[in-house]
């Protein structure tokens, strides 16, 4: 997934969220959501790695920069809010 598409996956993600009065994603929507953006994360986390490696950056700077990475971790953010809310969502069921 791009930066573009991940950026129109969120900016849905969270018109979703933002809307109370809305019907609620269903759980396969909810775990496409959570898929995309697993791949996206791991593609990124990749890109991360590979770039400070061609830098010939040691591995513990790679995962310190890793570890403060805003959008890897605003995408756990994400997956963690959308994984409770599919696993809410299942319990309902």
């Amino acid at each position: 997934m791009s930066a573009q598409g991940l950026s129109k996956l969120h900016k849905t993600l969270l018109d979703v969220m933002e809307q109370p009065h809305s019907e609620p994603p269903s759980i396969k929507e909810l775990q496409e959501s959570i898929d995309e953006l697993a791949l996206y994360k791991e593609r990124l986390f990749q890109d991360v790695v590979s770039l400070g490696k061609k830098l010939r950056l040691s591995q513990k700077k790679i995962d310190a920069t890793i570890a403060e990475h805003q959008e890897l971790n605003r995408l756990d953010e994400v997956m963690s809010q959308l994984v409770a809310q599919r696993n809410a969502q299942q319990s309902k069921n």
